[in-house]
């Protein structure tokens, strides 16, 4: 990996633990047209799998299953939530920002994690997932 590409691991890590609530990032919301992201699920009440902060480079979807109805939110929609279905289990694999491969088993709430940053990669959003309007919600904030 070269250093624009370790700093772009960088900028991932640091936007997504200074944004509060956010378990993952996708490089296209910095403005980045490059097919990476973040995940870290550490310490959320859902996850049950938690490979730490993971950083991938060219991420695919190598297999799924299972299903699963449940809320999300993103940075890039701030004021709203969705009930989006997903596979609750899921295997990706890529590059680190050294250049090694990798290759996550995920579950529950971090496989969810996983697939949403790969929407981002696709363009796309959660809002193109909720199956319709009565999924959509206001998000709550709490004080």
């Amino acid at each position: 990996m070269n250093d624009d590409l370790r700093a772009l691991a960088v900028d991932l890590v640091d936007t997504m633990r200074v944004s509060p609530g956010c378990v993952g990032l996708a490089a296209p919301q910095l403005g980045a047209g490059l097919r990476a992201f973040v995940v870290d699920v550490t310490g959320h009440r859902k996850a049950r799998s938690c490979h730490g902060t993971v950083v991938m480079f060219d991420p695919v979807l190598v297999s799924y299953s299972g299903a699963e109805l449940a809320r999300e939110g993103c940075m890039s929609v701030p004021d709203l939530t969705g009930d989006v279905p997903r596979p609750t289990a899921v295997v990706v694999r890529g590059v680190s920002p050294d250049g090694d491969d990798l290759e996550i088993e995920a579950d529950a709430f971090e496989a969810r994690a996983f697939l949403h940053e790969l929407d981002h990669l696709d363009g796309k959003l959660f809002l193109d997932r909720v199956p319709g309007p009565s999924a959509v919600f206001q998000r709550r904030v709490y004080r």
